[in-house]
Parts: C-alpha cells; structure tokens; sequence
C-alpha cells in the first residue's frame, strides 16, 4: 500500500511539474506496489522466485534510467546545443 501511494505523490508532482522524472519515478513505485500484491495473493513460495526479482528489477531500473535521464542526458543535451 505504501508503494502505491508514493506513486500517488509522484504523480502529483508530474501532474504538477510535467518533468518526466516523477512520472518514471509513480510508475516504478506502481510496479513495486503490484508485484507485492502477486507475492502476497501466490502460495508460500521461496523467496528468491526469479520472476518477482525480475519485476524488482525493472522496477529499480526504471529509476535509474529516471535519475539518468534528469542529470546526465540533458547535461549532455545542453553542452551540444549552445545557444
């Protein structure tokens, strides 16, 4: 429930700022906030199924490519074009 309803205030903040960057940052959290949903609704299973590490993963991922998107990209964007 705390996933979701950080996506929640990062949507707030898109919806607010339409800087891509929290709207990556609302759909990760949303990610996360499904997979724990599908781990709490399977049976008991191992820990280390690879498919909800997968669904981590591309979740984490997805903030990462956020963060790199927000610093490095438009750093790079910027030296390339001067105005």
């Amino acid at each position: 429930m705390a996933s979701f309803i950080a996506g929640l205030f990062f949507l707030r903040f898109w919806r607010n700022t339409r800087d891509r960057f929290f709207l990556f940052f609302a759909i990760s959290f949303w990610i996360q906030a499904v997979n724990r949903v599908i781990q709490a609704l399977m049976e008991p299973t191992p820990e280390n199924v690879p498919n909800l590490y997968l669904i981590r993963l591309f979740a984490f991922a997805l903030i990462l490519w956020a963060v790199i998107d927000k610093n490095w990209l438009k750093k790079t964007n910027k030296h390339s074009n001067p105005e």
